[in-house]
């Protein structure tokens, strides 16, 4: 048996600002340990008992498209990035990864996964996707509920219906987000589950799924595919077919239709409970909760010393964050931002991160720091009519061949070695040398060494917005 990992990497995590940021959403950052929450994830179903597991297919939108691909590659374990050219949630999300899975005739097991989800226990979950995988094999389409062991609000939740085959049981129906006396019901009567939006389904069964449900989604899925293109380990499907298809989500697209067995020209609908540390990260408490915490509940991370404290996340990203005398709060520091909420409002974090969009700040949007596929750079000084950067290039990555409008850059190199181009001439510059790229000048940079290039980019002039690029090549295929 076959089974193909998909991983849907479309959310943006407003709720865990000001660590995710819509342009390096959550599922990017390595909130636990050493790996991004999307490696954990892929990373989860090796060595995955009496199976073949295929190369991982992720399902993203453009704008990380980069990102996703170094961290795959960091792994060792490059796959397939699907490209969605615009949201349209997760049924034609999966949809273009069926199309994909099908397109040289196989037809896998589809385990299919958000990309920003923490599972502590990974034996116990891939005991569960075994169990799974031959369900599905089956023909049957399978969905993971979480065991629940408190009235929790935040989740959707599952009904079981009748016993079936191997440990699972029919979907009887789902449940929208209850009120607290209505969760602990489900909690005290038994028979409910948190929905993990975890499933697994042969890629055929979902094809006949969704033309059987939503025959448009399909359509339009197809359009897009069918005029769609490969490049390198990214498949783009056509925008235009791709914007016109309409959004739903999986379970309200397929699941629902399917439970209780309602139509026999549906395949059957089974939940499998799963016990494995599961949490979807939602918020911030939600990471307080399944982090280590100190015998007075606290969690730290980076720089912190607290003091007479209780049950409080602390992180830094850069300076000491020092606490005295606080209970139940949250407070992350950033070198752009910095958050203190009380541990039971941090659902509301989003209203900041909406004001700031209302306001046109960037925070909402970006880090100070900010991933290029080139490598990166950190905005470090700014001002009217200047701004600084620090910026490194790694081994092998050229910056686009560009010119600004309004503003002109001094180049420090502090280690590594530059290859710059301006206008006709094309020159080396090494470690504590430096350059001068006149306003209007075409220009590019570049790394022709082994090692990283680090570098201080001086600006100035009347705008310094990124949008004052022009670009007339680029190796990575971007326009802006």
């Amino acid at each position: 048996m076959l089974i193909q990992p998909v991983v849907l990497s479309g959310g943006s995590g407003t709720r865990l600002w000001p660590l995710s940021r819509e342009k390096y959403p959550k599922q990017l950052l390595p909130l636990i340990g050493e790996d991004s929450l999307l490696q954990a994830t892929v990373r989860r179903v090796e060595g995955l008992a009496g199976v073949s597991v295929a190369a991982p297919m992720v399902v993203s939108n453009e704008e990380y498209r980069f990102v996703i691909a170094e961290q795959l590659r960091l792994m060792g374990k490059p796959g397939t990035i699907v490209l969605e050219p615009s949201g349209r949630n997760t049924a034609p999300a999966l949809t273009l990864a069926a199309l994909a899975a099908r397109r040289d005739g196989a037809d896998p097991v589809l385990l299919v996964m958000p990309a920003d989800h923490v599972i502590v226990d990974v034996p116990a979950f891939q005991a569960v996707v075994v169990q799974g995988a031959q369900l599905a094999e089956a023909g049957a389409v399978v969905t993971f509920g979480i065991t629940p062991d408190t009235p929790e609000t935040g989740y959707g939740y599952i009904q079981s219906g009748a016993a079936f085959e191997g440990g699972a049981h029919r979907i009887a129906r789902f449940v929208e987000k209850p009120d607290r006396a209505t969760a602990q019901g489900y909690l005290d009567a038994g028979g409910y589950a948190w929905n993990s939006g975890l499933f697994m389904l042969k890629a055929s069964v979902w094809l006949a799924a969704i033309a059987a449900c939503r025959a448009d989604i399909l359509a339009a899925c197809e359009d897009a595919f069918a005029k769609g293109s490969a490049d390198g380990e990214f498949l783009r499907v056509d925008k235009a077919a791709f914007t016109a298809c309409p959004s739903d989500s999986i379970d309200y697209a397929v699941m629902e239709r399917l439970a209780a067995g309602g139509r026999e020209d549906l395949p059957a609908g089974v939940v499998l409970p799963l016990s494995a540390g599961w949490s979807d990260v939602g918020a911030w408490d939600a990471l307080w909760q399944v982090l280590p915490k100190d015998e007075s509940g606290n969690v730290k991370q980076g720089d912190v010393l607290l003091h007479d404290s209780h049950n409080t996340l602390a992180l830094s990203e850069g300076r000491l964050i020092a606490c005295v005398g606080v209970d139940n709060l949250i407070v992350v520091e950033t070198a752009d931002a910095v958050l203190v909420a009380n541990k039971d409002k941090t659902q509301d974090v989003k209203k900041i991160v909406d004001a700031l969009k209302r306001e046109g700040r960037s925070e909402g949007q970006l880090h100070r720091k900010v991933f290029r596929p080139w490598g990166w750079y950190d905005s470090v000084d700014n001002g009217a009519r200047f701004q600084v950067k620090r910026i490194v290039v790694k081994p092998g990555g050229q910056l686009s061949l560009q010119m600004h409008h309004h503003r002109a850059e001094h180049w420090i190199v502090v280690s590594g070695t530059a290859r710059v181009t301006r206008d006709k001439e094309s020159y080396l510059v090494s470690e504590n040398e430096s350059t001068y790229i006149p306003l209007g000048s075409t220009h590019r940079l570049e790394n022709p060494g082994r090692l990283p290039l680090e570098m201080i980019e001086v600006q100035s002039g009347s705008y310094l917005g990124e949008d004052d690029i022009v670009r007339f090549e680029d190796v990575y295929g971007r326009s802006q």
